[in-house]
């Protein structure tokens, strides 16, 4: 069973990513979590990283990877 990421057409995206907005550079159909791996269409692609041109899954995802790059937000974070 494929699934709507293969066949000849469908193929990963360049993306630069901008604030609120970002800009395909080369077309595709998704891009692929940094973190998970997974692929993200591009109309459900909501959360990515500006500083680090990174795309997310979900809020989670991009919170649990904002903790990782900034371990100080995680002190911050439990001292509140």
């Amino acid at each position: 069973m494929m699934n709507r990421f293969e066949g000849p057409g469908a193929r990963e995206a360049r993306i630069r990513y901008l604030d609120g907005d970002f800009q395909v550079t080369s077309p595709g159909a998704f891009v692929r979590c940094v973190v998970t791996g997974e692929s993200i269409p591009l109309d459900e692609l909501k959360y990515w990283s500006v500083a680090r041109q990174e795309p997310y899954l979900n809020a989670s995802v991009s919170l649990q990877r904002e903790l990782e790059a900034n371990p100080e937000l995680r002190v911050r974070r439990a001292s509140k």
